[in-house]
């Protein structure tokens, strides 16, 4: 009798492929993970909307270190432009590979035309691996979103919804830089109709 109704007393998950609203004895992605109580599920929602703002900061963190990665790039090709010839730079050694071509676009001018150089970086093997290391979180965060989304409860979808809204309001503030006194050129100096905006930045500051 006692091991019958100590069977009987264990709910079992509630599991649906339509729209609910379950709540209690509502399981997600593991038996283990089944609500037993109105503050279980309350800690569930909470903990999804977090889970959704740490994706939208780890996005944010692969941008932002893209273009860290970008800006000593930048910086390194100053160096090769003030060092006078690409081969002699010594990008190589600080983590890059680097490699120079010069093209004929200044050719065709008068004798003082400078022409221009193609400098082309690639990441290092420790840069790539950061880079990879940030998208396969990123990815695995996004996929285990998208699992608790198939479970279609409609509080653990609102609650991702929320999430989204708050990653992005806290860690992709979109901040633009326009040049004033440089008409047609954009930040990357060439002809836009949009001239001197930059592409959105990710800082939140």
């Amino acid at each position: 009798m006692d091991h019958g109704s100590s069977s009987s007393s264990m709910a079992a998950c509630k599991i649906s492929m339509l729209w609910n609203w379950y709540t209690i004895d509502a399981c997600f992605l593991s038996p283990s993970w089944q609500i037993t109580s109105h503050g279980a599920f309350a800690a569930t929602c909470i903990g999804v909307m977090l889970m959704v703002v740490l994706l939208e900061a780890l996005r944010r963190l692969g941008k932002e270190y893209d273009e860290h990665i970008q800006r000593q790039f930048a910086a390194r090709v100053g160096v090769i432009a003030n060092a006078g010839s690409p081969s002699s730079a010594s990008a190589s050694s600080a983590g890059a590979h680097c490699s120079a071509r010069d093209g004929g676009e200044g050719a065709s001018g008068g004798g003082g035309a400078r022409e221009a150089t193609l400098v082309t970086f690639r990441a290092s093997p420790v840069q790539q691996l950061v880079r990879a290391v940030i998208h396969a979180a990123t990815f695995g965060l996004a996929y285990i979103v998208m699992l608790l989304a198939m479970y279609y409860n409609g509080y653990i979808i609102i609650c991702i919804l929320i999430g989204a809204l708050l990653g992005k309001f806290l860690c992709d503030w979109m901040t633009c830089r326009v040049v004033i006194g440089q008409m047609g050129l954009d930040a990357k100096g060439g002809n836009s109709a949009a001239a001197g905006i930059e592409e959105p930045t990710v800082c939140c500051g």
